[in-house]
């Protein structure tokens, strides 16, 4: 079970991931979480920096689908000035949306990419659909909702395991609880 919840890669944000090794790969594709992924989840709108490297991303030739378990209201007026397709109220880690966020890029999924800051959801969701997964660290730990702050001590027990097994690297990676 704890194995379904390593991704591919770990980077501190989005801004550290490598597009042109991505694109090398065949990815060309990026699902992509909202809340403490790409912003805060108290930030409504995106910050210059994200408005130049999605710009970047774009520029890239990758397709791009926000998915989030956040409502619509939420999500929409998030992406809607952004020109990005997304799909609120995901309820990641289940598989509809993530093949969903498939169809609307029209890609197959070795040729899509989850990006998120939750295991529980984003990299589990996206290992179950047959995706690759970049597990960043969240931004704003402090604005989370209950529902998180929960995935987080379930994740925190996850790390511990899978350290102790020697699957995970005892630096670098998401710091919960800190």
């Amino acid at each position: 079970m704890f194995k379904r919840l390593l991704p591919d890669r770990i980077v501190t944000a989005v801004y550290d991931i490598d597009l042109h090794e991505l694109h090398a790969q065949g990815i060309r594709g990026i699902i992509t979480d909202l809340d403490n992924t790409l912003v805060s989840a108290k930030t409504p709108l995106a910050t210059p920096q994200l408005i130049g490297w999605l710009d970047l991303v774009k520029e890239r030739g990758f397709k791009v689908v926000i998915l989030s378990n956040n409502n619509d209201s939420r999500v929409g007026k998030f992406a809607a000035p952004l020109g990005i397709p997304y799909i609120p109220a995901a309820r990641k880690p289940a598989g509809a949306a993530f093949r969903r966020a498939l169809q609307l890029m029209g890609l197959p999924a070795d040729q899509a990419v989850v990006i998120g800051d939750q295991m529980l959801t984003d990299v589990l969701g996206g290992r179950r659909a047959g995706l690759h997964t970049i597990l960043v660290s969240p931004i704003a730990i402090a604005e989370e909702g209950w529902a998180t702050r929960i995935n987080r001590r379930i994740e925190k027990i996850a790390l511990a395991r899978l350290r102790k097994k020697g699957l995970w690297p005892d630096k670098g990676g998401p710091q919960h609880g800190k």
